[in-house]
């Protein structure tokens, strides 16, 4: 009876410690889990927002950081707006008392109406449609023509002087320099814009001043100044051509279109009778820029008579494997030469015609700038402005 009992108390104890030692263990396991994640977390950060819940915090307060700004700028335009409100209020209050008075300016009588936006792009559409730049006007003699003049960040060559005096110069006139230089910005600007890349998959050419080769413009007195920029493209035979139009005020972007030169053959006619020593000299330039640095030519020479005929072929023979040779039995003529060179051309290939003679030494600007400013199909309106020299150092412009 006694052992039976004193078994039962040993059980029984030895539940109640079993039990206690499970608490104490849970106990302990709730007392330092907590502490040791603290210790993790905190390690988490000191190096670091690696976890998930650092992230959202870093962005959360970045943007916090930018709604800030912008909160601060909406503040800025709208004290500014307030501020440009106050001065034309004033102004306007100023004009009210100078026309009631009867003392107001003669000229001023359109500023008494507050100017909309639309009525100013209504002022620069009506500049632009009488403007020759989408299309010209008949005039009735060439002395009406407004010339156009060629420049590049350098130089400004002119052609209303004739040849009177030398016709490149350097822009001596500070306005005349930073009217130019704000055209090729302004040009930048454009070309480098979000809008000129909006439709385009292909990674963004960035433009820079090095990527301008050479600009026409003229200025129309009553209507504005047109500017004609080209650019560099992606690729060696890829331009643009970006046209601006200042109507007596800020620049307007009229189009900007890509060009793609390198299917654009130039066919090279040079009337010729003897004069093998000028020839010689010509084949010489005629290697160098058509054939080694351009490769897109084809020369044309039309020979007068037959007497030193043999030496002409040797040295086409000797140069290229594009020419052709035609031979007239007949006197020198310019005209009869340039005639009948341009019509012996039997290729399906559209070309480009260069009327030429053997004393002109071309560069490979030069058939950049004739491929630039030819268009396809089309004979009339084609200005050439460019540079090229003859013999001993004459320039002379087309």
């Amino acid at each position: 009876m006694f052992k039976r009992w004193l078994l039962s108390l040993l059980t029984r104890v030895g539940l109640v410690l079993l039990g206690l030692c499970c608490c104490l263990s849970l106990v302990y396991l709730l007392a330092c889990k907590p502490t040791s994640g603290n210790g993790r977390r905190a390690a988490l950060w000191s190096g670091g927002a690696t976890s998930k819940e650092g992230y959202m915090a870093l962005l959360q307060e970045r943007e916090d950081s930018h709604r800030h700004y912008i909160n601060s700028l909406t503040k800025q335009i709208a004290q500014l707006k307030d501020a440009l409100q106050e001065r034309t209020q004033q102004l306007q209050e100023s004009l009210d008392k100078a026309k009631s008075r009867g003392i107001l300016p003669q000229g001023l009588e359109s500023l008494h109406k507050t100017p909309t936006q639309f009525d100013l792009k209504e002022f620069f559409r009506s500049q632009l449609s009488h403007a020759e730049v989408n299309s010209g006007v008949k005039l009735s003699s060439e002395y009406e023509v407004i010339p156009f003049d060629a420049f590049t960040l350098q130089r400004v060559y002119q052609l209303e002087t004739g040849l009177t005096r030398h016709p490149e110069e350097r822009p001596a006139r500070r306005d005349r320099r930073d009217e130019l230089i704000g055209a090729v910005e302004t040009a930048l600007h454009v070309l480098n814009g979000p809008q000129q890349h909006a439709d385009d998959t292909r990674p963004k050419h960035a433009y820079s001043p090095s990527d301008f080769i050479e600009g026409l413009t003229r200025t129309e007195r009553d209507r504005g100044t047109v500017y004609e920029l080209m650019f560099k493209g992606d690729g060696p035979q890829d331009f643009t051509q970006l046209v601006l139009f200042r109507p007596f005020g800020p620049l307007v972007k009229v189009k900007s279109e890509s060009l793609d030169t390198s299917s654009m053959l130039i066919n090279i006619i040079v009337p010729l009778s003897k004069r093998t020593d000028a020839f010689r000299q010509f084949i010489s330039n005629f290697r160098e820029v058509g054939i080694k640095q351009d490769g897109r030519v084809h020369l044309t020479v039309v020979y007068f008579g037959r007497e030193q005929l043999d030496q002409v072929k040797a040295m086409l023979d000797q140069t290229t494997r594009s020419f052709t040779l035609i031979n007239l039995n007949e006197d020198f003529s310019r005209g009869r030469g340039l005639e009948v060179g341009a019509r012996a051309w039997r290729r399906s290939q559209n070309v480009l015609l260069f009327f030429c003679d053997v004393d002109i030494h071309f560069t490979a600007d030069f058939l950049t700038s004739c491929r630039l400013n030819a268009e396809a199909g089309n004979t009339e309106g084609v200005w050439v402005l460019e540079r090229f020299w003859v013999r001993h150092d004459v320039p002379v412009q087309v």
